[in-house]
């Protein structure tokens, strides 16, 4: 499976954003809507040169200085928010454009219309620091503006790919629309006989049993939890958390857990993985055990044979509906 994220530059930056992530200059903790600690930076002399004009979820007009050079992560709130406060270990659902503060070029931007939002989850060890300051402590309905130095964004190597300099600060607009858990959290669906269980750690993390029986021949779906979210249509992305066992074995073969929630077309997975998550809805745990002819055909791939007889837990996280070309 590959990860989808709108456009390729855009998956290109967060992606290399979550590998890159270098440790950066501490910030003094800034109370969150629950009075706990909050990692966001305060605002600054830098960020207060970028003039932020636009509606939330509409393209911002972003106007600035060429030159502009952060010590710290700025941060300045441009519309407040009042909704649910981002904080570590959720998905953050939202529009983003990010500019090189240096040469002011565009390095990537959503498309700003319906469907055209990107999702991740909000994770320090999967972020630059830069980039995590920016959203967390942002409440939903919020925009913010943020100019990260290259000690919290790439380091002294930069980034050549996205025209990132070793001295370049990046400036980000990032417009927080929706935040969700990590985990589906529907209501429990009764089990239906013969089908493997499922058993969660505290953190949702699944452990598949597999029935001592011959694996079925046809594809089966079972809802597990049912969520009252957004119903997943054909051809939407979709993001979610998933792990996959073997039958026969009952081994791991591959899971997002520990690792990120992953972004999908329906339509660009496996044909048993995609009709599991057609017509369910978001905050749903699905279970789907998916023969050869719906999974890697006769031919198999790495690590799974012709023969084998795959499992999926998924908990569906958030969908969009692609914006028409």
């Amino acid at each position: 499976m590959s990860k989808i994220i709108n456009t390729a530059v855009l998956a290109a930056l967060v992606l290399s954003l979550a590998a890159c992530s270098a440790s950066g200059p501490e910030t003094t903790p800034t109370p969150d809507a629950s009075g706990g600690a909050c990692p966001a930076a305060a605002p600054g002399k830098e960020s207060a040169k970028i003039e932020v004009a636009g509606e939330l979820g509409s393209e911002p007009k972003v106007t600035f200085d060429k030159g502009l050079k952060a010590e710290n992560t700025e941060r300045s709130v441009v519309i407040e928010g009042d909704g649910e406060v981002a904080k570590s270990g959720v998905l953050v659902t939202l529009d983003l454009v990010a500019y090189n503060a240096t040469t002011g070029d565009e390095i990537s931007a959503t498309l700003y219309k319906p469907g055209g939002t990107t999702s991740f989850a909000l994770d320090p060890d999967q972020l630059i620091p830069g980039l995590y300051k920016a959203i967390a402590c942002s409440a939903i309905g919020s925009r913010v503006v943020t100019i990260v130095p290259p000690a919290d964004a790439f380091g002294s190597s930069g980034n050549s790919s996205l025209g990132v300099g070793a001295d370049d600060s990046i400036i980000f607009v990032t417009d927080v629309e929706a935040i969700a858990p990590l985990r589906a959290t529907g209501k429990d669906q009764p089990a239906e006989e013969g089908m493997p269980t499922v058993m969660l750690a505290a953190d949702g993390t699944p452990t598949i049993k597999v029935p001592d029986t011959e694996a079925p021949e046809d594809l089966k779906i079972s809802v597990l939890k049912k969520g009252d979210g957004t119903e997943v249509k054909d051809g939407d992305s979709v993001t979610v958390q998933y792990q996959g066992v073997i039958w026969d074995t009952g081994e791991v073969f591959d899971q997002s857990w520990g690792r990120a929630p992953f972004t999908t077309l329906t339509g660009g997975v496996i044909k048993g993985f995609g009709q599991a998550l057609i017509g369910h809805t978001v905050g749903s745990q699905v279970l789907a055990v998916i023969p050869p002819k719906d999974g890697y055909g006769d031919e198999g791939t790495t690590g799974i044979k012709g023969t084998d007889t795959l499992v999926f837990v998924i908990d569906i996280l958030a969908t969009t509906t692609p914006p028409a070309s």
